[in-house]
């Protein structure tokens, strides 16, 4: 079902380096160049006659302890229609490569709380975007077991939250099957490439759209 956004419309981009995507460091590229842009500009094609305004609020290396310490100002304070938040997988990685470990329990408490705020701030529409790992590295394997409870948690929330809902590690990873191999959509298991990103994009923009308008360059390409 298509999430029926009004013609004016507010859509806020949450999380990490993978929403962030450079914004931060090349600050003229105000949605960075990942999926966040690609997917405005697919919106934006499907519809047209709309007036809608994008934001970016996505920050590298983000926990999701960070969301909920700047969750006003980067989010409530912005009074978004349609709210698209994708973070996780640094709560998993900073376990791997620095020994800072977030419960599954703490990283679902977090996520809950700003999922709760927007609800009570606004009428937001919410669009949640599981944590996802495209493993190029043997060692990354084991990470699963860290980050499989989160993506759990994330469906969890989507429905208890009525949010939509992207299975973006499924995704991800049978797109890498298909293209021949991880590095094609994630170089590092975890930031997509270009490709990866028009993947995530052409996803995230038929959920909004219930996938009968997406522009027709929309399609994923190498």
């Amino acid at each position: 079902m298509p999430l029926q956004l009004p013609s004016r419309a507010t859509v806020l981009f949450q999380g990490d380096s993978i929403t962030d995507a450079d914004r931060v460091v090349h600050p003229t590229d105000e949605l960075g160049h990942g999926y966040a842009g690609l997917s405005a500009g697919l919106l934006r094609s499907a519809h047209p006659d709309s007036d809608f305004t994008f934001i970016n609020r996505g920050i590298g290396g983000d926990r999701v302890a960070d969301l909920r310490a700047r969750w006003h100002e980067d989010a409530v304070a912005l009074a978004p229609d349609l709210l698209s938040v994708l973070v996780g997988v640094n709560d998993t990685w900073r376990r791997y490569d620095e020994g800072r470990v977030t419960t599954t329990e703490a990283y679902e408490d977090d996520y809950r709380h700003i999922l709760t705020r927007i609800k009570e701030t606004s009428g937001a529409r919410l669009l949640l975007i599981e944590p996802f790992l495209v493993p190029v590295y043997a060692e990354q394997w084991a990470w699963r077991e860290d980050l499989d409870p989160r993506i759990h948690v994330v469906r969890r929330l989507a429905e208890e939250f009525d949010a939509a809902l992207l299975a973006a590690d499924g995704l991800l990873n049978a797109a890498a099957r298909s293209a021949g191999g991880a590095a094609h959509i994630a170089g590092d298991g975890v930031h997509p490439t270009p490709f990866g990103h028009r993947v995530l994009a052409r996803a995230w923009v038929d959920l909004v759209t219930g996938g009968a308008e997406t522009a027709a360059d929309g399609a994923p390409a190498r």
